[in-house]
């Protein structure tokens, strides 16, 4: 049995006070047992502040982005292992800003994957097409090139250990989400890869819905039964909203 795992992606949002109010508040809504697994991904400069205020709670938190490589010259960069050193436990992986915006590579992706596992984080591996490769029918293609490319090398002793979220990358932050129908498809196609390439481990991966997710939506899509759970990011900056979605899980 997968437990849900709902994750909140804040972006490039929230100062530190604001931050450490939120999760305030989080933590008195989810209480001491909640039902599914919660994740919460600040910025780099609230991490510390994070960290110290959900320890002892149900709440995980992870890291948006990091650098593969252990140290080096890579200014403004921070890295896997500064990530790990600061307690996290997940780390986002191939967000589609990170490939679309600032042109991480398949294969630059499937190292970070790769550092994460060895620093022992839990990788959420976005994967995802565009509008255009939808619509010229590729959209399975792009999904699994980078699944592929990712995953490349990687064994699993536990599906636990990594997290595939599907994310159509047209639906991300323009209120407009896949329909059902289609994430479900895209969901099982990406199981069906999983189960070929890590066998009965991958009965343990679990399988996120991103793109648009809202409280009055989540619960079509985290009732699809190859879905378990949802990568959320406008809708997770008010912790009443996130919470609601979590609950729908």
């Amino acid at each position: 049995m997968r437990v849900p795992i709902v994750a909140a992606n804040w972006k490039m949002h929230k100062t530190v006070s604001e931050a450490e109010a939120y999760l305030k508040r989080l933590v008195e809504l989810v209480g001491e047992k909640p039902p599914v697994e919660l994740v919460v991904f600040p910025s780099f400069t609230a991490i510390p502040m994070a960290g110290r205020l959900l320890s002892g709670t149900p709440i995980a938190w992870g890291a948006q982005n990091a650098h593969p490589e252990h140290q080096g010259a890579f200014t403004g960069e921070v890295s896997v292992a500064q990530v790990a050193d600061l307690g996290a436990r997940f780390l986002i992986c191939g967000h589609s800003e990170r490939r679309h915006l600032f042109g991480e590579s398949d294969a630059f992706v499937g190292a970070k994957v790769r550092a994460a596992l060895g620093h022992g984080l839990v990788p959420i591996l976005c994967v995802g097409e565009t509008l255009d490769e939808r619509r010229a029918g590729r959209a399975w293609a792009v999904v699994e090139r980078q699944l592929a490319a990712a995953l490349a090398g990687v064994a699993l002793a536990d599906g636990r250990n990594l997290v595939i979220a599907y994310e159509p990358v047209w639906a991300i932050g323009t209120g407009v989400p896949a329909r059902p129908e289609d994430a479900q498809a895209m969901a099982g196609r990406i199981r069906a890869w999983l189960q070929q390439a890590f066998g009965k481990v991958a009965e343990g991966i679990r399988i996120q819905y991103g793109g648009s997710v809202k409280p009055g939506n989540a619960r079509e899509f985290l009732a699809l039964p190859d879905i378990d759970g949802a990568l959320v990011g406008g809708a997770s900056l008010d912790p009443d909203e996130f919470w609601a979605i979590a609950r729908a899980a």
